[in-house]
């Protein structure tokens, strides 16, 4: 190389190597279940397969991506690519990011592999997923880990109405893999100023399946199970369990208060949303690890108190504001990522454009999850509010 020359790549790899730590497949094997295995070849090559544990990171996104991944930079990392010379440059790139116990593996996945050790082709995203999701991808609270998560999961949503459409829409377009939809309604004009998952071609539609037209042509990764029923103390049980999260859309208290006693039952958290005029609620209720719904309201209020959308009337863009919170509370919860509404009330007044936050607390008496080895008799209402009768599913 003369003067003024750039260097070549494999003349910047001989140069850094002396500045990083090289280590062998035998150090990376006797250590693999301490060390945080990188790799940082491309996707194609990643396809194809992978050391077993180890945490894919394209080298394109390394330096953008690592510190969300790993945040404690003195933790030992062993970096490989194919045949250890990528690695030397991503090693390099980590120590200037103040990582101090990095290292490149010589030789790489190709020397790890003809000495016929243990190698796995691993669960990945297809390339069209891959462009699907790539906004998560790049989010290390997601990532393509926690797009396979998503894949995985099971979402299960009571009403498709004014809430439960956008939650759907946003569950879908998220990649949830499996979401099911409970309403025995049909599609109706006075629904399109706010249940956006229908059109004028479906009315006198089931609402459970213009549900599920609209989700499929928006999302085909994603399953849908309709189930086109009132939801019962009969059938409840059988319908809510099998999901991961439980998402309330209901717009009326008899379904909240038997969703809330199913889901005690079978210990599957509930995320709530409820919506009056020009103000709305969420929150997130988690059996047993914060308060119920029946810590809040014990017994459902008379009728003349409760009155519905179609009574009282509702701003059509308000189910879209609290439906889309509960869409990203129960993306949280699918996730593990970041601090849900457990234990708060989130309150929204669209005409002063207000959001404030309420702490909700356990009733250590409520009648519902006071005791978790007893959780509640499953109960129907009738349209009074008022039990109709009581089935013992304990």
């Amino acid at each position: 190389m003369t003067n003024g020359d750039s260097p070549t790549y494999h003349e910047l790899v001989d140069a850094l190597r002396p500045q990083i730590i090289e280590t062998t497949t035998e150090h990376l094997a006797a250590r693999s279940d301490e060390a945080v295995i990188v790799d940082i070849r491309e996707a194609p090559e990643y396809e194809q397969g992978a050391i077993p544990g180890a945490l894919f990171v394209p080298r394109g996104v390394l330096e953008s991506t690592i510190t969300g991944q790993i945040p404690g930079r003195d933790r030992e990392i062993i970096l490989y690519c194919a045949t250890g010379h990528r690695s030397v440059l991503a090693a390099y790139s980590m120590q200037q990011l103040g990582y101090s116990k990095v290292s490149s593996l010589a030789g790489g996945f190709e020397q790890w592999k003809a000495e016929q050790r243990t190698w796995e082709t691993p669960n990945t995203l297809s390339s069209e997923q891959r462009a699907r999701y790539s906004r998560h991808l790049l989010l290390p609270q997601v990532g393509e880990e926690g797009q396979q998560r998503l894949l995985a999961s099971r979402a299960l949503i009571i009403g498709a109405g004014g809430l439960g459409s956008p939650v759907a829409l946003y569950l879908a377009a998220a990649g949830v893999g499996t979401i099911g939809i409970v309403d025995f309604d049909l599609v109706d004009s006075t629904n399109l100023q706010r249940q956006i998952l229908h059109d004028v071609h479906r009315i006198g539609s089931l609402k459970a399946d213009s549900a599920r037209e609209t989700i499929r042509s928006l999302n085909p990764d994603v399953l849908v199970e309709t189930y086109p029923t009132r939801l019962t103390a009969e059938n409840a049980l059988d319908i809510m369990s099998g999901y991961d999260v439980i998402v309330d859309g209901a717009d009326n208290f008899p379904t909240r208060y038997l969703v809330n006693d199913v889901s005690l039952h079978l210990r599957v958290p509930v995320v709530h949303g409820s919506i009056f005029r020009f103000e709305g609620q969420a929150t997130v209720f988690d059996p047993y690890n914060g308060p119920c719904y029946r810590c809040l309201f014990a017994e459902p209020p008379p009728p003349e108190l409760a009155p519905s959308c179609a009574e009282a009337g509702v701003l059509g863009v308000l189910p879209g504001v609290i439906g889309s919170i509960e869409a990203m509370e129960a993306l949280k919860i699918l996730l593990g990522i970041g601090e849900t509404l457990v234990g708060r009330l989130l309150l929204y007044d669209a005409l002063d454009e207000d959001f404030r936050t309420v702490t909700l607390l356990r009733d250590p008496d409520c009648p519902a999850c006071a005791d978790a080895s007893h959780p509640p008799l499953i109960v129907e209402y009738d349209q009074h509010c008022t039990p109709a009768g009581r089935v013992d599913r304990t």
